[in-house]
């Protein structure tokens, strides 16, 4: 059981439309790395951990909840007065043709976020493995995107 705040836990400020970053920013929003599938992810995993970390495996999950909301959140701004020249610009047009200016949970080129993307193996060590990999990739993603705007 959850209970929400409703403010975010880190104010997000953007201060320009910027679609080729939204764009970017979207492999963290529906990838196979992202933040959706890291919180089902530990969300999943927690059932077939040991009985002592289950809530570890809680509390990070609904942080990686949280960060989803930053993220669609700095997308929305990103992107919510941007023309469909920009969008088309950025590679967005298709987006924007099935989705209009709304989110939907696809990676940076547009592909639809699966189930496949999280593993469930019920070996405890195999599975946090993968949290880790995928935590790598994560975190030398938004490496990148800082670096990109510097």
């Amino acid at each position: 059981m959850w209970i929400y705040e409703k403010k975010l836990q880190y104010p997000v400020r953007v201060g320009k439309c910027d679609v080729r970053m939204a764009r970017y920013l979207s492999e963290q929003y529906g990838g196979a790395d992202g933040e959706l599938a890291a919180a089902l992810r530990y969300m999943n995993q927690r059932y077939t951990i040991p009985d002592k970390v289950i809530g570890v495996l809680n509390d990070i999950s609904t942080e990686e909840f949280a960060h989803l909301e930053m993220i669609a959140t700095m997308i929305y701004k990103l992107t919510k007065d941007a023309s469909v020249c920009e969008l088309e610009e950025a590679g967005l047009g298709p987006h924007f043709v099935a989705h209009d200016h709304a989110l939907f949970y696809t990676d940076a080129s547009g592909v639809p976020f699966t189930a496949a993307y999280i593993q469930a193996k019920g070996d405890p060590l195999a599975d946090l493995y993968e949290d880790i990999a995928a935590e790598e990739k994560a975190r030398a993603t938004y490496q990148w995107l800082i670096d990109m705007t510097d």
